[in-house]
């Protein structure tokens, strides 16, 4: 019986995203990493910037990203990445858009891009004091 190397090229492909997939499986890689509650938002952000200790955490709704301010008025937002999470201090080139309850914040550095955050009913607070900055 002679196989088509078409249908050889199908099945090694097929076995070959199996086995990748099973191993994905099996060491409980990627997932759906969410922030959690604030003592989870400040070891990721310390996992950003060392030291840096927030006295004021907003979590976005679904847990996706957070910003956050330490004692001397630095603010950080935090933003899902793949399956990690990458932060940034905001500084006075920073915009933020109000849009009801979601707060939309643009950093200096456009490799990390926008975030938009459901922050309820704070998110009115948030960008009255993010146009301090």
């Amino acid at each position: 019986m002679d196989i088509p190397p078409t249908l050889l090229q199908f099945a090694g492909s097929l076995a070959a995203i199996l086995a990748l997939s099973w191993l994905v499986w099996k060491l409980d890689l990627g997932g759906d990493e969410r922030i959690r509650d604030e003592e989870h938002a400040r070891r990721l952000a310390d996992e950003q910037l060392h030291g840096y200790e927030p006295t004021e955490i907003a979590i976005d709704r679904s847990g996706y990203g957070a910003i956050m301010r330490d004692a001397t008025g630095r603010v950080m937002v935090l933003r899902r990445h793949g399956a990690h999470f990458a932060g940034r201090l905001l500084t006075g080139h920073a915009t933020c858009r109000l849009d009801q309850r979601q707060l939309t914040i643009g950093t200096d550095d456009k490799r990390f891009g926008t975030v938009t955050l459901d922050l309820g009913d704070r998110a009115g607070h948030w960008a009255a004091s993010l146009r301090r900055l």
